[in-house]
């Protein structure tokens, strides 16, 4: 990635949101010299950093630059010098420390999605506030259970979370597997979005996206515009996809070959599953198997109705939205030719969580997520005047208040409610939730996933086994503009 210039680092500065890249008035806007983001090329793949003898130590240095986004030269936000930042591959029980150097000119932090680790002190911990220039030591003790699977890691710094993340700054965290699945090809997919004006920049979002939650222009996978890649037929590949885009739902097809998924989040089936199409919210993750046919066949994702509210257009208002068109939005491209290659050993049975269904629940509780006209934003919502109120329980987030109070090791039923038009993806920090009833619908097995989508006006319920760590963390809709706007409360445990 290349340093930013004088004259760019000088207008980032005065922006205010400055480091985020993500605009203001100063920017240029102009529709008509935007470029085309350059299509077809090879795909290509993160740089990893691998666990050694119990524990990985990495760098990550968030700063401002130039670098190659979609094919062309933009002015973005980067962890090392690349988007998505690196792979970091670690085992259960492992220990990983991440020294976090903050280059931007605002403040960062750092959160690990869906890691099942401490949130006390240096560990998972979104009230820690590291400021423009400043360093933090982050370590994480994984517990020798720890679930395998896809993660991510992303900052978490009320307010400006959509900004930075929007501007580039996610990278993949892969926990392995106890017993090794065996494929012809592992390929880590990180699925992202933003916006580029005529000059490269990422320009301002307006209050009326951000009440939506915006969707970019361009959807990217691995920081490439629909790039190719290539496979025999007969090989069975592993494709770990995360959903790092700020709002946008992911409805993915790949036809002409046959997918059978592992698990989403840190959930996992005993068994891989035939699907046809995988449904990820903001933050989701899938460890999808793909055994190849003949032909071309293109990854895609396709329109998914999220809901709006009364009077906007829908998700992406304002800006051309790709994935809106008939056959959707093309994401990448996957070759497949030559001579067949054997098949592959069957994939050993997988540890799947437990089933807490059939517990004791200590406590039962009702979280209300609400989205509605009000007079401006309080209580540290970071609305900036914003007529939208975005609440859970009522309440706007106050990193100062402890919204729920939990008894460490208990088992709680939470009933998820929605009474807004627009769906909510729900996250909760550290402990991951089984899904019990979605709509008054029971399942058949248990699913387990760290991001619930509760529908426009619906509900799920979700049970959570509060155990092995106490401290204080947050849940939160993960369309990230909502959470800047609100929609955040803070859980202790204790």
């Amino acid at each position: 990635m290349q340093p930013i210039s004088r004259r760019q680092a000088l207008l980032l500065g005065g922006l205010g949101i400055a480091g985020t890249a993500a605009g203001g008035a100063g920017l240029i806007w102009t529709l008509t010299s935007r470029e085309a983001p350059v299509t077809g090329s090879d795909l290509t793949q993160p740089p990893e950093e691998r666990s050694t003898n119990g524990q990985l130590q990495v760098r990550l240095e968030a700063a401002p630059g130039q670098l190659l986004l979609a094919g062309r030269q933009a002015v973005a936000l980067a962890y090392n010098g690349g988007i998505p930042g690196p792979t970091l591959r670690v085992r259960a029980g492992d220990v990983l420390k991440i020294g976090l150097v903050n280059n931007l000119t605002q403040a960062t932090n750092l959160h690990v999605h869906g890691l099942h680790v401490s949130p006390e002190g240096n560990g998972d911990n979104v009230f820690v506030s590291v400021d423009p220039g400043g360093t933090f030591d982050y370590e994480y003790k994984l517990p020798e259970d720890h679930p395998p699977g896809v993660y991510w890691y992303h900052p978490h710094h009320h307010g400006t979370v959509a900004d930075q993340i929007f501007a580039g700054l996610f990278g993949a965290i892969l926990v392995e597997d106890l017993e090794p699945i065996e494929a012809s090809a592992e390929r880590v997919l990180v699925i992202s979005d933003t916006t580029l004006d005529g000059l490269g920049n990422i320009p301002e979002v307006p209050a009326m996206e951000r009440m939506m939650g915006r969707e970019g222009e361009l959807i990217l996978v691995n920081g490439q515009s629909n790039p190719q890649f290539s496979a025999r037929p007969g090989q069975r590949e592993r494709w770990r996809i995360i959903n790092t885009c700020v709002a946008r739902y992911l409805r993915l097809r790949l036809d002409g070959q046959r997918l059978q998924l592992l698990g989403m989040d840190a959930g996992r089936f005993p068994t891989p599953e035939s699907v046809d199409e995988l449904l990820l919210m903001p933050g989701n993750r899938a460890d999808l198997l793909v055994t190849t046919t003949t032909g071309d066949s293109v990854l895609r994702t396709l329109y998914q109705n999220r809901g709006s509210f009364p009077g906007m257009m829908g998700p992406g208002f304002g800006a051309r939205n790709p994935a809106d068109q008939p056959d959707g939005a093309a994401l990448a491209t996957l070759r497949v030719s030559g001579e067949p290659v054997a098949a592959l050993t069957a994939v050993p049975t997988q540890q799947v969580l437990g089933d807490l269904r059939s517990g004791a629940v200590a406590a039962r509780r009702q979280i209300v997520l609400a989205a509605g006209m009000g007079m401006g934003m309080g209580g540290g919502g970071g609305g900036g005047g914003s007529m939208m109120r975005f609440t859970i329980n009522g309440r706007e987030f106050n990193e100062a208040r402890t919204d729920t109070t939990v008894a460490a090791g208990d088992v709680e039923e939470w009933t998820l409610i929605n009474t807004s038009p627009m769906d909510h993806p729900f996250h909760l920090h550290v402990w991951p939730m089984q899904i019990i009833e979605e709509n008054g619908q029971g399942t058949n097995t248990p699913i387990w996933q760290d991001v619930v989508n509760v529908p426009a006006n619906g509900r799920v319920n979700v049970r959570v086994a509060f155990r092995d760590f106490r401290g204080r963390s947050v849940y939160h809709c993960h369309i990230l503009d909502h959470e800047d706007l609100g929609m955040m409360s803070a859980i202790e445990v204790r």
